[in-house]
This record gives C-alpha cells, structure tokens and sequence, in this order.
C-alpha cells in the first residue's frame, strides 16, 4: 500500500480493524491504470497462490415469479422478460448436477432460488438438499433471499457453508435499482448468517448507470462489514429485455477491472469472482481481471438464467494463461503476515 493510501486510513473503533473512507476508495479508482493493477496484483500474491482459480457451479433451483423488483432481473414478476415460472426443483435432481459439477471441476456449488425470502413449507427439501450436495464432498452455497436468524441457524446445522446476499450497489444508488427490500434488510440477513457460523458470499453489480463514486461506496460496504465476506461476486450487467435496466450502455471495460483490482486492495483475503456477464468479456478483459486479482469463477453454460462462457472454453483460456483449477481440497491462502486488515 502506498504512503499515501495508508495516511488516509481510519481506524474501526468497534472492531479495532482498519476502515476505509469513501474519499480514500474513490483515490484509489482514480490511480494510474497499471499502478492500480499492480498493487492489486501484489494484494492477490501475498495471500493467494496466484495461478490458481476457484471453480463453482451455480444452479436455478427455483425459477422465475419473483415478488420482488430488481430492476436487472429477469425473474422479477413485475416484469414481461419471456422467462417460464418453474417451481422448486427435487432434492434428487439438484444432487444429479451437483455429481457432474463436481465431475467438470467444481468446489463449491451453489444453489439459488426466485424468493424473497424462503417459505416454511420448502425448508425440508432446501435442507436435503444441503446435505447431500455437502454429502459429495462439495463446498455448499445458496441464495434464497432474506433469512430470518432461525432460517440461517437450520441451514447451517444441515450443512450450508456459503449464503449469498448481495447489496447490489451503494447504498446512495440503491433506491434507482431496488424498491421492495432495503438496503438495511440486506444488512440484517448478513448479520442472521454471520451469527449463524455461516460464511458470506456478497458483492454487487457493475454498469446498471451507476457512477464511480458508487462503485466505491458499494467496495466500502464490503469491505467495512464487521468481517468482509470471504467471496465477493463482481458481477457485469447482463442487460434483460424487458427489465427497466434493458437499455444500459455497457460499461467501459478498464473501469471494470478498476473494480476488480480496488475490491482486491480492500479485501486481500476474499475469493473475488468474475460472476454474470463474463460471456460479454473477451479473454484479454478476462485475464486483465485475473492479473488484477480475481481468482474465481462460475463454471457451466449459465448462471440461473444467463448464459455463461462454456467450460471447455475457459480450460482453453486457462491452459493459455498458465491457469489451474483449485482442488477440491486446496487451501489457497498463505503467507505469514497479519491477515486482518
């Protein structure tokens, strides 16, 4: 970290951990293009081996009829985007592609579903189906919305490893994105996973108009939690006919891996991943993202219910780039220095 990244730090006096200010995030977006990746880069190195990916599989468990109204999304209800409503899939089904997953290099595998928040009556096989993915020596993770800490509480003690619960963006842009749960409601559900023992998988996505001051307060957040999640999704907007985000102009692809390496500098110990919309990136984008320090991603043909860059593709791009997969019983971090901050 430079001198002066460092003379801009404040200290969390609950937690005695450094906190990033806002003013301090935007410097850094700001920096020289190559001084930023390097430093990102050199951030991924001390605490990652830095040829080696994180795979996860993510699966649709429950499609479409969402009540909520996320203006990206094709499975919000409020809004004619073509897809079928489909209802919650078998525990046995999703343990048959949780087995090919694991087959095509997945670690972990993730489970998400159109709620805004799960029902009582859909626990039991939600929870089945945590254990037999856990069963087949998978990292476990779902998506199912807002937990109360009961429901985070039964799904840890079946055997869930990861939740995701994204907040999207800053808090300030929000409300242009996202009306019917707020940001708090996010807050809530992260700390119901936390106390539950559970890890956090949260991020947000990039170029639904948002400016580069925002980018850095939804980095802020993140990165000020009481603990930073230990995965942080980037994800790109894929733009959905239908949805009020449909006619976004794509974000500038440097300002992308901008993001990518400010999310490494301010979390050097999270897996940060390259999630929706990497089928726009060409792989010159894709490994600039790498350098930068993002070392997972989702593997298979779609994500829900975007399409994904096909496996095959991406072990070519590995193979060119010198890239592996992390094994199924890898432990990536290292180095001996406080890893706290």
């Amino acid at each position: 970290m430079t001198t002066a990244t460092a003379a801009a730090a404040v200290t969390d006096e609950r937690t005695g951990r450094r906190a990033w200010t806002r003013a301090e995030v935007i410097a850094l977006f700001g920096r020289p293009f190559m001084d930023l990746v390097f430093e990102a880069a050199s951030a991924h190195r001390r605490h990652f081996e830095p040829n080696t990916i994180q795979a996860s599989t993510l699966m649709n468990i429950k499609t479409g009829a969402c009540s909520e109204d996320c203006g990206y999304c094709s499975q919000s209800a409020r809004y004619d985007t073509g897809l079928q409503r489909e209802k919650l899939m078998s525990a046995e089904e999703v343990l048959q592609a949780a087995r090919a997953a694991k087959e095509n290099g997945a670690t972990r595998f993730c489970m998400g579903a159109a709620w805004r928040s799960p029902r009582e009556r859909d626990m039991p096989v939600i929870l089945e189906m945590v254990s037999g993915v856990k069963s087949l020596g998978l990292e476990t993770c779902m998506t199912l919305g807002m937990l109360d800490g009961e429901q985070a509480r039964v799904l840890r003690e079946a055997g869930l490893d990861y939740y995701n619960h994204n907040l999207d963006t800053s808090p300030e842009f929000y409300g242009q994105v996202i009306t019917t749960r707020t940001y708090q409601d996010r807050l809530d559900t992260l700390g119901h996973v936390r106390d539950a023992g559970m890890k956090v998988c949260c991020g947000g996505i990039i170029g639904m108009g948002e400016s580069r001051a925002d980018r850095a307060g939804l980095l802020v957040e993140l990165a000020n939690l009481p603990q930073p999640p230990e995965s942080v999704p980037i994800n790109r907007l894929v733009p959905v006919p239908g949805t009020p985000l449909a006619e976004t102009a794509p974000l500038d692809a440097f300002e992308f891996v901008r993001t990518v390496a400010v999310a490494r500098i301010l979390m050097p110990r999270s897996y940060v991943r390259l999630s929706a919309g990497r089928e726009t990136m060409s792989e010159e984008m894709q490994a600039l993202c790498f350098l930068a320090g993002a070392n997972s991603i989702f593997y298979g043909e779609k994500l829900l219910t975007c399409p994904n860059r096909e496996a095959d593709t991406d072990a070519q791009l590995f193979e060119r780039l010198g890239l592996r997969l992390e094994a199924n019983d890898c432990h990536a971090h290292y180095g001996d220095e406080d890893h706290s901050h």
